[in-house]
């Protein structure tokens, strides 16, 4: 809920990025946009091609291990087996996350006019993950691997915080959840050291993540401005607290083991890798920058965020 009627939220209101653009108008261009540039993963791919034999899965300076003491003494095979599993991680990491979005969005067009562009286009965005989800469980299956699910901890609190979550908490949490992997997936796409199938993967992705991020980063804009105080506050806490959760669920352990390696050294060398942590922060950048500007990175919440990581 917000403290400002809708029409008095775009009313001249600005924040440090400028004036708030117009919710109809910024969901109109999203649906224009959808028609044009939509995916349907089970036709536009090729599913029945045979992987590549030398491709990896995921580029080698995004593997977790990459540059420690373990990746150096690692076979050029044995490395290219730990990028197939990570990938098979993230990707069950995403279908985990995107059904977490999906059940926020709903929640947040609930008592909205269900004829208005903003509504609509997030029904749009519902069917995009949908479609996303589909098609990272069956890359899982054509890769071969088990599928990732996150620690049953973790898949409680993604229960509690949909639960408990506030408007601008769940875009913060959204925006989380997509601009790491869309920055990985944006060096991943062209790579042509990749499986044509994942590159097919992340290609799609990508160009429909664009709308999604567009259409987070606006409504979390107006609701930092509208929303009660308590609600910013809360935002800014429980966002941290998210960012952690993700960060240590980004890969999972589980990874290692399969790969044929000792899993808590893997685990202790990809903590104490510098390389990780420059990759990592360098994926949130352009989202901290942002969150940084409207006012969810502060007291509480920011050292959270430091925490986990992804803030240097």
């Amino acid at each position: 809920m917000t403290t400002l009627s809708e029409t008095d939220a775009l009313d001249g209101l600005r924040d440090a990025l400028g004036q708030l653009k117009n919710r109809e108008t910024v969901a109109l261009r999203l649906l224009e946009s959808s028609a044009k540039h939509s995916f349907d993963p089970d036709t536009e791919l090729d599913w029945d091609a045979p992987l590549e034999d030398g491709k990896w899965f995921w580029p080698p300076e995004l593997v977790s291990l990459y540059g420690t003491p373990l990746w150096r003494r690692m076979s050029e095979e044995q490395r290219m087996l730990l990028s197939r599993h990570e990938a098979a991680a993230l990707a069950s990491l995403g279908i985990w996350f995107e059904l977490i979005l999906m059940q926020l969005l709903v929640r947040h067009i609930y008592d909205k006019s269900a004829t208005s562009a903003h509504v609509r286009y997030a029904l749009t965005e519902i069917e995009d993950e949908c479609r996303h989800s589909k098609m990272f469980a069956r890359v899982i299956e054509h890769s071969g691997t088990p599928w990732y699910p996150v620690t049953r901890v973790h898949h409680n609190l993604g229960r509690l915080f949909k639960t408990i979550s506030t408007t601008p908490g769940s875009f913060t949490a959204t925006l989380l959840g997509e601009e790491v992997l869309d920055w990985m997936q944006r060096l991943t796409f062209p790579d042509e050291r990749v499986q044509p199938l994942i590159r097919g993967v992340t290609r799609i992705h990508v160009i429909e993540e664009a709308r999604h991020v567009r259409y987070a980063r606006e409504e979390l804009r107006r609701q930092m401005m509208t929303a009660p105080r308590w609600s910013q506050e809360f935002t800014r806490v429980s966002s941290g607290e998210f960012a952690r959760v993700f960060s240590v669920a980004f890969v999972n352990p589980e990874v290692y083991t399969n790969a044929g390696l000792d899993r808590r050294e893997a685990v202790a060398q990809v903590r104490a890798s510098a390389h990780r942590r420059e990759v990592m922060q360098q994926g949130a950048k352009k989202l901290t920058d942002f969150l940084d500007d409207i006012g969810v990175l502060r007291g509480v919440g920011r050292r959270l965020w430091r925490s986990s990581g992804l803030l240097a």
